[in-house]
């Protein structure tokens, strides 16, 4: 049974990377880009008529840009999941995207196979972080556990196990379920129940959280 497409709102202030990007994605069947947006003021215009699953969103253009739309996106459009897909991955940038909403960041020199992954991550509500933009989010968050906790966490109770450590790392990298399951030759349903224990085991609530607790216990 074919699956719906993803359906994907492109925002851009180059209109030759747009038209590049929905060329691209075109030839897919698992995505499907229902509408373009020069700025973040349009982006919420279309957001709103055509209410996308998921949005590739610029940060720097004119009239309104990319931070602020997300922003207001998480309040307007609650079920869109918002991708930053931008040339700078500066910490200034990184954190005001994230904090503003973005559930992924990605730089525009990421492959296709990577951004269409991101895409289907986004729209199944996963994270996507580029590889630079999880090391930095893993290492703020680290320096601002240790200014509030300096004290080292108690060792795990149950440790995890091989697969565990193999899936922990591979998530601290920013990826995807279905790209641990690739990398790892394992089953996605897999992945996704390692994930559960590890998040249990130590006693995370997300996956950043998760890396965050691995990598203070020196499990990274």
């Amino acid at each position: 049974m074919s699956r719906t497409p993803v359906r994907v709102l492109l925002v851009d202030d180059q209109a030759l990377f747009r038209e590049a990007l929905a060329t691209l994605l075109s030839v897919r069947d698992d995505v499907e880009v229902v509408g373009e947006a020069a700025d973040g003021a349009q982006a919420l215009d279309w957001a709103a008529a055509l209410d996308p699953d998921v949005v590739l969103m610029d940060l720097r253009m004119p009239v309104l840009d990319g931070v602020a739309a997300i922003r207001r996106l998480r309040v307007e459009q609650p079920r869109a999941r918002v991708i930053a897909l931008t040339t700078f991955d500066d910490d200034e940038d990184v954190f005001a995207a994230l904090r503003a909403g973005a559930l992924g960041y990605l730089l525009k020199d990421v492959s296709s196979a990577r951004l269409v992954e991101a895409i289907l991550a986004a729209a199944r509500d996963e994270s996507v972080l580029q590889p630079s933009v999880a090391a930095k989010v893993v290492a703020r968050f680290a320096r601002l556990l240790a200014d509030d906790a300096p004290a080292r966490p108690q060792p795990l109770v149950v440790p995890l196990s091989e697969r565990e450590l193999d899936v922990v790392r591979l998530l601290a990298d920013g990826r995807s379920n279905r790209e641990i399951a690739a990398t790892l030759f394992l089953a996605e349903g897999t992945v996704k129940n390692h994930v559960t224990n590890l998040l249990g085991k130590l006693g995370a609530r997300d996956r950043t959280q998760a890396a965050l607790r691995a990598r203070a216990l020196g499990l990274l």
